[in-house]
């Protein structure tokens, strides 16, 4: 079971690396950029991927955002927007490397906007602190991780844009498999403990994601990579 452990975690680990490539060459190819339309991007994305590293799957829908759309939860799909050139993006992909699941984003600013600039630079810290406060508590819930998360975002000036801070990740497809169960998410209704094993006796393996956003100015961001490895 020791190897088998140490195998997923690898894989888990690797997959995020390559879901770091695949950003850093967003970046690098500078996809993110005005007058670009965010079905497009995403569409480029997912032909990077595959261009990078033979990738043709993922397992979630993919998500990239601009503007008051950054402030929609996942489950909703607003309509198609062209990035200005003062502007705010995320993205959110969960590419499947080898069998196993990434789960990965982050975000952009356009132009010089004083406060996009602190909201993207807040999800980074504000992460490594939750991060932090899940390793000093080996007994916590995903409840009570939730509820430093949204300390630390209220702390910082903003709101949770969504219902839950992260959730399982694994092989995939673990979405199918657990569904919209509580104790799969890091969300207010989890009282079970987040250090523990699955039905096959696997230790669980967790994804953080903060989703800032200020509902006055209209616009949010999104950060999220490996909880529990890394």
């Amino acid at each position: 079971m020791a190897d088998d452990e140490s195998t997923r975690a690898a894989r888990l680990l690797d997959a995020q690396a390559k879901a770091e490539q695949l950003f850093a060459e967003i970046e690098k190819r500078e996809l993110i950029a005005p007058g670009q339309g965010e079905r497009a991007v995403s569409d480029g994305v997912r032909d990077l991927a595959n261009e990078l590293f033979g990738t043709t799957r993922h397992w979630h829908k993919r998500i990239v955002r601009s503007g008051p759309n950054t402030l929609k939860p996942y489950r909703e799909n607003p309509p198609d927007r062209v990035f200005g050139t003062d502007d705010i993006v995320f993205a959110d992909f969960g590419p499947i490397f080898e069998e196993y699941e990434a789960d990965f984003g982050r975000t952009f600013v356009l132009g010089d906007d004083p406060v996009k600039h602190r909201l993207r630079d807040d999800l980074p810290r504000i992460f490594t602190a939750g991060r932090r406060y899940f390793e000093a508590h080996p007994d916590i819930t995903g409840q009570r991780l939730h509820t430093e998360v949204e300390r630390l975002a209220n702390e910082a000036g903003w709101e949770l844009g969504g219902w839950h801070a992260g959730h399982l990740v694994g092989e995939f497809p673990h979405e199918v498999i657990d569904g919209a169960r509580p104790e799969s998410y890091i969300t207010p209704e989890n009282n079970t403990p987040m250090r523990r094993t699955d039905k096959a006796g696997r230790r669980c393996h967790w994804i953080l994601e903060i989703h800032l956003v200020d509902r006055e100015r209209e616009f949010g961001g999104f950060y999220e990579e490996l909880l529990t490895l890394g």
